[in-house]
């Protein structure tokens, strides 16, 4: 392991300023992620900046419904928390299919977003990645896909996004708080990670420096019912084959309005946007579900390894919907 240095932040301003003053710097919270990459030397940190004990762990319900949720939650603390049971039950099935109990005791809100790829080839220092070295190639073409994307994969990579919690916070269109060098900002989750494109190696749209200190998650619609689903290759504590957070509100027998996201199947959570629009204003009958899945899945493009990721992914998103349809009616 390469020596780096470490520094306790006094605040989130200090933790900012330390990041940005230094171009290999990293923030360390719950370090689920970034600890396991150190052994693996995946990652050669000049400085962890410690910011794990910031007062960012709070979860606050405002009146009109608004969720606030600080970087800092621990994962177990926010899927048992009454108001996201309440109001946001989608997110406490993501939370608790994802991960075992003794890391969603450690892990937190921020670093579950920030969290890297499990490819086996990015974890693996002695094939190439252009994820871990730029430029050395991408063994995962060629290699073993049944993980990897079937939207919005590049030749220079093909891997996907691990998170449960940020394809439930997709779905649920959360916004993140981030404080950097240039100040207070906020971005929806969905433009938060980007697709692999040129610069695989990226993974999120973050500057140097920036640190996100908290989520918020809008109130949801009347009538909402929710759902998670996840396929993995063993029942606990595997990362998703296909997983699906979907919302819907159906109205006298017609879709009032309706959000998916998909994860296991891109670089980021992948909001399902074609099939929201075949559902909105639709019956809510097979049929409908059907044509939404059809035309999001219309844009896929599998490789020989991960074909099946078609049907299930179609599969699960009618299985879904008609499951919030019927506890509708």
């Amino acid at each position: 392991m390469r020596p780096f240095d470490y520094e306790r932040a006094t605040d989130a301003a200090d933790a900012v300023a330390r990041a940005a003053s230094r171009p290999e710097a990293v923030f360390l919270a719950g370090g689920t992620n970034l600890v396991d990459h150190l052994k693996l030397g995946l990652v050669e940190p000049e400085l962890l900046v410690d910011i794990s004990h910031l007062p960012l762990a709070a979860i606050e319900q405002e009146p009109d419904g608004t969720l606030d949720i600080g970087a800092n939650v621990r994962n177990a603390d926010l899927a048992a928390h009454p108001a996201v049971r309440r109001s946001h039950p989608l997110l406490s099935r993501a939370l608790l299919s994802g991960a075992s109990g003794q890391l969603r005791n450690l892990a937190t809100t921020g670093g579950n977003l920030l969290q890297r790829t499990r490819c086996v080839y990015f974890q693996d220092v002695t094939t190439p990645c252009n994820k871990r070295s730029p430029g050395s190639g991408c063994s995962a073409l060629g290699g073993h896909t049944e993980q990897h994307a079937i939207f919005g994969a590049s030749q220079q990579c093909i891997a996907v996004h691990p998170s449960d919690m940020a394809v439930a916070l997709a779905a649920l269109d959360a916004q993140v708080s981030l404080l950097g060098p240039e100040g207070v900002t906020s971005m929806p989750v969905t433009e938060l990670h980007r697709l692999p494109g040129d610069s695989p190696e990226r993974d999120t749209v973050l500057d140097r420096g920036q640190l996100i200190t908290g989520v918020r998650i809008p109130p949801p619609p009347a009538g909402a019912r929710h759902t998670y689903r996840k396929v993995r290759e063993r029942s606990s504590f595997a990362f998703a084959l296909i997983s699906l957070a979907a919302e819907m509100v159906v109205e006298d027998g017609v879709i009032a309005s309706a959000r998916l996201a998909l994860g296991g199947v891109a670089h980021k959570p992948w909001r399902a946007r074609r099939a929201e629009e075949v559902l909105h204003g639709a019956p809510a009958i097979t049929e409908t579900f059907t044509a939404a899945a059809k035309a999001e899945l219309e844009q896929a493009r599998p490789l020989e390894g991960n074909a099946f990721k078609v049907p299930m992914a179609r599969a699960m998103i009618v299985a879904a919907l008609k499951e919030l349809a019927v506890e509708t009616t």
